[in-house]
């Protein structure tokens, strides 16, 4: 939108951002990690102490890279930044999931432009979605299936199920799938899993079965959307965008820590129709096969589904975020 636009980003140095945002070309600013005590501890005495400090630190990096708006999306490094920014940087908040954390809850108050992935998330909030890569937002199953299915040697004739549980994987995940493989691969359903690379033992007595194609890891997740047809996941926010976007269908496994944010983050395209609700503490290889033959072997209902996601999905984010961060810089100029 503005080719003389400057990206940095703010984080910490025990977060992945340290790996991911050098990686993608921007570069990064470091403050020290502050999270909030749960509990009555020494911690909590010297939380005032450390929340000033890294406000310095944030301050002092809005003056250096002399920012024209701060846009936060939540967790540990939001509130010292929005602190920092309140008066002196125009500020944008995106919250992505359905129950808002307390940095998005202070962030909020400090601004008009605030944005959110679910309705009634944050008050005064405008529903957006959220923002996804190109590769995702612009992706046609359909088109790229043959080609996507070739990279794992699997038959595009035929259904294939992914199972992923985010860059680690999930071990609960796991176990449920390699108790309902022989189920269904003898259905004739291709899996197609990620388990993740701290996992391998968990899966070393099902490789050698037939439609079984586990990997660690993938990087470029656009295939393995346009691969399959159904899946079996985590909820978690940018896993719940995503796979409405691309209208796949999928058994949600919410993870069973937190305030509930992911059972929360599942719910609207559940009630849409474009996906199945199963607690973790349920899930077992008989139900996780019963779940997904239910719907990986009904073509129709599989259609409608995959309709049902894709119609509660939103591909433009990016776009409607980049113009409320344009609107606000603008505001500042003024």
């Amino acid at each position: 939108m503005n080719p003389d636009a400057v990206v940095t980003a703010i984080g910490t140095a025990e977060g992945l951002e340290t790996r991911l945002v050098p990686a993608r070309g921007y570069e990064l600013d470091l403050i020290e990690r502050v999270p909030l005590p749960r509990r009555p501890s020494k911690d909590l005495l010297t939380l005032p102490r450390r929340v000033r400090k890294a406000v310095r630190q944030c301050r002092e990096i809005l003056q250096v890279r002399q920012a024209d708006v701060l846009v936060g999306f939540g967790g540990f490094v939001a509130l010292p930044a929005y602190l920092a920014a309140r008066g002196r940087v125009p500020i944008v908040v995106h919250e992505a999931n359905a129950k808002a954390g307390l940095a998005n809850k202070v962030g909020r108050r400090f601004t008009p432009f605030v944005a959110e992935a679910t309705s009634e998330s944050l008050p005064g909030a405008v529903r957006i979605g959220i923002p996804l890569r190109e590769s995702i937002a612009n992706l046609d199953r359909a088109a790229r299936r043959r080609s996507a299915c070739a990279r794992w040697d699997l038959d595009p004739q035929r259904p294939c199920l992914l199972v992923f549980g985010g860059s680690q994987g999930a071990r609960s995940l796991n176990a449920a799938t390699v108790a309902a493989a022989q189920a269904l691969t003898a259905a004739g359903v291709q899996i197609l899993h990620v388990y993740g690379p701290n996992n391998t033992d968990q899966v070393e007595g099902i490789t050698d079965l037939p439609d079984y194609h586990g990997v660690a890891y993938i990087d470029g997740m656009d295939d393995a959307y346009a691969a399959a047809d159904m899946a079996v996941c985590r909820a978690g926010a940018m896993t719940c965008a995503e796979l409405a976007a691309v209208g796949l269908p999928a058994v949600y496994v919410p993870l069973p820590i937190g305030n509930g944010e992911q059972r929360h983050n599942a719910a609207p395209v559940v009630e849409a129709g474009g996906g199945i609700l199963v607690d973790d503490a349920q899930l077992s290889g008989t139900l996780l096969s019963a779940s997904v033959l239910d719907v990986i072997t009904d073509r129709g209902r599989l259609d409608t589904m995959s309709a049902n996601a894709a119609e509660h999905g939103v591909r433009d984010a990016a776009g409607r975020l980049a113009d409320m961060v344009m609107a606000a810089a603008a505001k500042g100029d003024k």
